[in-house]
């Protein structure tokens, strides 16, 4: 008998092996999962029963991913996690717009899977608890963050974040300008469901560097601070 406390999650994808294999997965963490195979079937049961959050497929028979989720979206305030297979950076925006918590390309990995159904969870939680406002759109130079959305720019660019080099991004974006040491970075993001230890955190953020074009012999984005940690330029403040 599954108990009362057990999260559920709706699963709207009419690969039925991708849904056996998600099942799986998130079944081993802890989760109870249903799948839905067409858009008005995934409609009836997103809004007709209590679910932790839905994870939603935009290719879908009968209703597409998009219309689904403004059905759910005029009824229902779940968390909505989007998957797409084409990757298209069009899809993402559509579907944060409509309201989807985050998106996720179809190359996804498991442990990706989990850690975003996590944070948008996390989230909704904190909104249903009466939490603080949402944050604003950090702006420093030409790089613009919108924690709620989860979204990161390079002037008109979005940048394609891991979640990882997303929070990392965000804790130094919240510093403006501040150096921030390893410890604080990893003890920032502690609580994201990453397996991050302290000598890592250089291993992402060469990477988050590599996705902003940043030189580290000559840097316009994130400075080394020999022995300490990182700092991200604000030109506002050289």
């Amino acid at each position: 008998m599954e108990t009362a406390s057990k999260p559920r999650v709706l699963l709207i994808d009419d690969d039925r092996k991708l849904c056996r294999l998600v099942a799986e997965y998130l079944g081993a963490m802890g989760y109870e999962v249903r799948a839905a195979h067409h858009g008005e079937e995934g409609v009836e049961l997103a809004v007709g029963e209590p679910w932790t959050a839905v994870i939603l497929d935009v290719m879908l028979p009968g209703l597409d991913g998009f219309e689904v989720l403004r059905r759910i979206r005029a009824r229902s305030e779940v968390p909505v996690l989007m998957l797409s297979a084409r990757g298209d950076e069009t899809d993402r925006i559509v579907g944060l717009e409509l309201g989807a918590d985050d998106y996720l390309p179809k190359t996804f990995s498991s442990r990706e899977l989990l850690a975003r159904l996590r944070a948008v969870t996390r989230r909704a939680a904190a909104r249903r608890a009466g939490g603080a406002e949402v944050e604003p759109e950090i702006v420093v130079g030409d790089l613009r963050i919108n924690p709620g959305a989860r979204l990161a720019f390079r002037g008109e660019e979005r940048l394609d974040l891991t979640p990882v080099e997303f929070d990392l991004l965000l804790a130094l974006a919240r510093a403006r300008g501040r150096v921030k040491t390893r410890e604080q970075l990893v003890e920032e993001i502690r609580n994201r469901d990453y397996d991050v230890f302290d000598r890592s955190v250089d291993v992402h953020v060469s990477a988050l560097r590599k996705k902003l074009g940043d030189d580290p012999r000559a840097p316009r984005y994130i400075r080394t601070v020999r022995a300490v940690g990182y700092q991200l330029i604000d030109p506002d403040r050289e």
